[in-house]
């Protein structure tokens, strides 16, 4: 037959170049819908009893906090997932680590209470506990479902 030569060796051809790599998914908390927060704290007491077994605002790694006093609005404050954390680059200890493409993960017995993660946030989406231990958001979405007129939610990033 023409035209039909012999067969490519193994491995050659487009099929053996190596596979891309894909883009690694990771979730993270967006704040999608400012106006609608009413204020009524579910999302903290849901982020501080999940995470911790108890539900206490100073616990809580989202925060909602007024502007204004009673009458103004009010501003959600979570971690935005920086791509290079500044929290992690002040840490003396390593208590808090991001791998690329992964979030900022904590280790709470890692940590000393120096703040200087949460000086070092530039959002503010860090502080520190009754117990001086840094209190950050993992990004679990445990608040998301707790809130009643959908403020937050969890979406899903490429790295």
């Amino acid at each position: 037959m023409q035209g039909v030569g012999p067969e490519p060796a193994a491995g050659a051809g487009p099929e053996s170049a190596a596979p891309a790599k894909k883009p690694r998914k990771r979730r993270r908390l967006k704040v999608a819908h400012p106006e609608r927060c009413i204020g009524c704290l579910g999302c903290m007491f849901a982020c501080s009893r999940i995470n911790t077994g108890r539900a206490s605002l100073e616990r809580s790694a989202i925060q909602v906090q007024t502007q204004g006093g009673i009458e103004g609005d009010f501003v959600v404050v979570v971690c935005h997932g920086c791509d290079d954390p500044a929290c992690v680059r002040v840490c003396p200890t390593g208590a808090l680590t991001k791998e690329p493409g992964e979030r900022v993960k904590f280790n709470r017995d890692l940590c000393v209470g120096c703040g200087q993660c949460a000086d070092a946030c530039l959002v503010g989406a860090i502080h520190l506990d009754g117990d001086k231990k840094a209190v950050k958001c993992k990004h679990c979405g445990a608040c998301v479902a707790f809130c009643p007129h959908d403020v937050l939610e969890l979406e899903t990033v490429e790295s």
